[in-house]
């Protein structure tokens, strides 16, 4: 059996904590895998979320053994269709990890389960969904609330900037365009305002004073 060298043993160790902590962050979802490729035929040295149902010291997959066999092999595959042994959908990231010599010494593997995700698309996608043979529109926003937020991004646009990114000076500049125009005539003016600046109500009335 090959025996790693100190830096191919550090790398492995701090894969494991970068492992734990990616996993702990992705529960339940994300199946995180860690991969010793210096001893391919017991590679699986750490599994988080284990949704695949394999096991610390199974061996190599794949693209593990072609990472052994090519320096060349891209370090990172990401999002590739794959799916377990049970036929589940999944999406993958791989990760090759190599030492200060160039070799490939670990691999960093995602899988995220996509059966759930399905479903809740598939719920969601019904809860948004609108009946267009009713032939009703219909805005419960007041009349000219389109116009006020045109105003103000065409104003940031002419600073450079975005509508919530305007300081106190800008905003008190803009209360004022918007005053000449007319547009605090619109009903609910200020919470529209307020509402595309990001900011409270409160400082807007502060601003237009």
């Amino acid at each position: 059996m090959q025996k790693p060298t100190t830096e191919q043993h550090t790398i492995v160790e701090q894969l494991k904590q970068i492992a734990e902590g990616l996993g702990e962050t992705f529960s339940p979802f994300c199946e995180v895998v860690v991969h010793d490729l210096v001893h391919a035929e017991h590679a699986i040295v750490a599994i988080h979320n284990n949704l695949s149902g394999r096991v610390e010291g199974e061996p190599a997959t794949v693209l593990g053994l072609a990472r052994i066999a090519d320096d060349r092999y891209p370090q990172v595959i990401a999002n590739y269709a794959n799916q377990f042994a049970d036929g589940r959908p999944v999406k993958s990231t791989s990760i090759g990890i190599k030492d200060s010599s160039g070799r490939y010494v670990a691999a960093l593997c995602l899988n995220i389960d996509l059966t759930l995700f399905g479903a809740l698309q598939n719920v969601l996608g019904r809860f948004v969904s609108t009946d267009a043979a009713a032939g009703v529109e219909e805005s419960l926003e007041p009349l000219g609330a389109d116009a006020i937020r045109q105003r103000i991004d065409q104003f940031a646009a002419r600073l450079g900037t975005i509508p919530r990114a305007l300081k106190t000076e800008d905003r008190r500049m803009l209360m004022r365009e918007l005053k000449q125009s007319g547009s605090m005539e619109v009903r609910r003016a200020m919470e529209i305002v307020a509402l595309h600046l990001g900011v409270s109500r409160a400082t807007v009335y502060n601003d237009a004073k």
